[in-house]
């Protein structure tokens, strides 16, 4: 998959400007609309190139060249398989660009948001608005703070309309192991990661995404984007895509090679396809960036098509009002100084450094036709208003041929250098045209040793030891599973009437010392990597945050209370300290600090007055009868006190959470009685009044009057 071009954020940075690629935390502050020196956005060597390659259409050129000139429309895309996108999506045509219409900004009109005719069920728009009318204008201030708040929850995601595509036509299940190989800063793995949770009820699907990043530092943008998504099969790793270690897992026993069912690489392909203009300098740096493509060319893969391993797929019907345009297969090579070649014939000796072979389509007829050139999609960005793109979707038919030997398999005798070579087998049972069949050779490595002499010590993975490997950036925690015997899950199992079938295993700390504050989780399926290969790779991050530790936790039948990040996947399997609460109820709970019992209804208070003090469960079912009501469950982590009920929820999804009931909170101020607690408070129990008493300094209203939001809008991703 190639990462589109972004020629047409053009705006200058001046030396030292700030960029969005470290936590997600710094912006452009120029935006597209910085206020700086205009570029002139033209270069003649730009032009000759792609009109001599006949890369756009004959008689579309003046509005491919206008198209590059003008800023990119904004785009963002509802999270698809959390249950309440139907109730953004309803939310977002039903009030906020309802709100849009026949509005007009600094003498704009602006553009009411249309949806992306090719995603599917309207979770994807585009509006003509930029960041600085956003950010600037008040009649827009509840859609930006809308905007900044479900982005932070993950409900949302700012994102470039071409960069949805990818992940699209990988027709990812949600069984399929995924590698993300160049990731970061990571909307398309919260897409992927999306298609693994695609049914809410399975708390851990047997697949699971890998992201990669080269760039440590990115690598912590990619968390932060992963990390809204509160997913237990995801994991970060920081290597360079060209040399991801191989990795092994445990399957019955013993050691096998683990195969991807699907890889996604935006490969970083500097060359000039309808401008990689991420800097405002590309077009005095246009020289040294034509012969780009001979640099990133791509030679195991032309090695690999002419071979037989990789096929181009057929994915012409994959998204129906998707416009493109079929794959070239007659080209020639440029050199940055402006010489062409159209054939390998022509190149002197001089330059066979520099210009390779496979650089050329195949002479060959036959040949070039059964590599289906045509099958790979190329998008305008004159076509749909969009960035320049290109797709090329590849199955994997045979063995690579680099990887065409026999693997060897260690034999059982004490020699070890007596082995014999084990037999080519599948790594899964499917048609050979089935696309899941990508990322993974056919052949399965066996080892015969004994799998737990090979697992960490007490389950501690990681960080890397390997003096082989060139680490940089932070040293990582280690990753410490939870022995079966360690005497601080028992009180946890009973205090929440835990399922037989909690898969304890799974759950982690990221320290070695000292008392475990925070237990975190992972997928069956990384939990096996972990264990497997922390020797190979470096780990930037995995897990959910499930309980955190409670500084007066001794006081009570349980040191550790849950957290919001990880109930979703926890709630299946609790079977006490549930509340179930009604919609009028998680109102209060949300608006109020610490409301005593009386507050809530009588189902509700019927509930809580007779349990013990702690951790709690608050759960909201949507009452069909009433269409009125909020259509989808919540589920909240709460603190039942002496005598009072508090709930621990990050700010912004309680503000998802209230707009999702109709009420609007552009902000928060304290003296109004706006509580918006941090999950981060570590000590739930506070002195409370007596029942009857005064609770104004405590209590809190919402009110659509308060204003004030966050500055800062939300980036769109790459």
């Amino acid at each position: 998959m190639g990462r589109r071009a972004r020629g047409r954020r053009l705006q200058p940075q001046t030396e030292g400007a700030e960029d969005d690629t470290e936590g997600g935390r710094k912006r452009d502050q120029a935006g597209w609309e910085g206020g700086y020196p205009e570029i002139i956005k033209e270069n003649k060597l730009f032009e000759h190139y792609y009109q001599e390659l006949k890369i756009v259409p004959e008689g579309e050129w003046d509005q491919f060249m206008d198209a590059l000139r003008e800023p990119l429309p904004a785009t963002l895309r509802i999270t698809g398989y959390k249950s309440h996108a139907k109730e953004i999506l309803h939310c977002l045509k039903n009030r906020y660009f309802k709100e849009l219409e026949d509005l007009e900004v600094d003498g704009q009109k602006v553009e009411v948001p249309q949806p992306l005719s090719w995603y599917p069920e309207e979770l994807a728009w585009h509006t003509n608005l930029s960041r600085k009318i956003l950010r600037k204008s008040p009649l827009l201030a509840k859609f930006h703070q809308f905007l900044v708040s479900e982005t932070e929850c993950g409900n949302i995601s700012r994102q470039e309309a071409v960069s949805m595509i990818p992940p699209l036509l990988l027709s990812v299940e949600p069984h399929h192991k995924i590698l993300d190989m160049c990731a970061a800063p990571g909307s398309k793995t919260t897409q992927l990661i999306e298609m693994l949770h695609a049914d809410m009820s399975v708390p851990f699907p047997e697949g699971f995404v890998i992201a990669n990043d080269v760039d440590n530092k990115r690598c912590y943008l990619l968390v932060h984007q992963a990390k809204r998504l509160s997913s237990p099969c995801i994991m970060v790793v920081n290597h360079d895509a060209s040399s991801i270690p191989r990795l092994t897992v445990d399957v019955d026993g013993r050691k096998e090679i683990l195969f991807y069912d699907r890889i996604l690489c935006d490969v970083p392909c500097r060359y000039l396809y309808y401008y990689e203009a991420r800097k405002p300098t590309i077009y005095q740096e246009i020289q040294s960036h034509v012969d780009m493509g001979t640099m990133w060319q791509p030679l195991g893969l032309s090695l690999a098509m002419f071979l037989g391993a990789l096929e181009l797929a057929d994915v012409s019907a994959e998204l129906p009002g998707l416009k493109w345009m079929p794959g070239v297969s007659e080209w020639k090579v440029m050199t940055r100084d402006g010489q062409w070649f159209a054939g390998w014939d022509e190149v002197p000796q001089g330059r066979h450094t520099q210009v390779r072979p496979t650089m050329f389509p195949p002479k060959d007829l036959e040949k070039l036709q059964a590599m289906h050139l045509e099958r790979c999609l190329r998008i305008l960005p004159h076509h749909q208003n969009t960035g320049g793109f290109f797709v090329a979707v590849l199955v994997k038919k045979a063995s690579m041929p680099w990887n065409k030997r026999q693997p060897k398999v260690q034999s059982k005798s004490s020699d070890p250098r007596k082995t014999t070579a084990s037999s080519s087998v599948a790594a899964t049972e499917r048609n050979p045209g089935d696309r899941s069949e990508l990322g993974g050779d056919s052949e399965v490595t066996q080892c015969t040793e004994n799998t737990e002499s090979n697992e960490k010590k007490d389950g501690v993975c990681g960080p890397p030891p390997s003096k082989k490997m060139k680490l940089f950036g932070f040293k990582e925690d280690p990753f410490v599973f939870i022995p079966e015997d360690d005497p601080l899950f028992p009180p946890i199992e009973k205090f929440y009437a835990l399922d037989p079938s909690f898969p304890r295993m799974n759950l982690l700390t990221r320290t070695t010392e000292g008392k475990k504050r925070q237990l975190y989780m992972v997928s069956k399926e990384l939990r096996n990597v972990l264990l497997n290969n922390s020797e190979k790779m470096k780990v930037i991050n995995t897990g959910i945050k499930v309980w955190c530790r409670n500084n007066s936790g001794e006081e009570f039948d349980c040191a550790f209370r849950l957290a919001q990040e990880g109930i979703y996947t926890l709630y299946p399997f609790i079977n006490s300290r549930i509340i179930t609460v009604s919609m009028e109820d998680v109102k209060t709970l949300l608006t109020q600090e610490n409301p005593f019992f009386r507050k809530l209804s009588s189902e509700a208070y019927s509930q809580v007055k007779d349990l013990a003090k702690g951790s709690v469960v608050l759960k909201y079912e949507p009452d069909s009868a009433n269409p009125d009501a909020l259509q989808c469950p919540i589920v909240l982590c709460g603190w039942r006190g002496k005598a009072s009920i508090r709930t621990f929820v990050p700010k912004n999804e309680r503000l998802h959470y209230l707009r999702m009931m109709g009420l609007e909170v552009l902000g928060e101020k304290k003296k109004d009685g706006v509580i918006l607690n941090n999950e981060s408070v570590d000590s739930p129990e506070q002195p409370e009044n007596d029942e009857g008493a005064e609770q104004t300094a405590q209590e809190a209203c919402i009110s659509d009057s308060i204003t004030g939001c966050d500055p800062a809008a939300a980036e769109p991703s790459r």
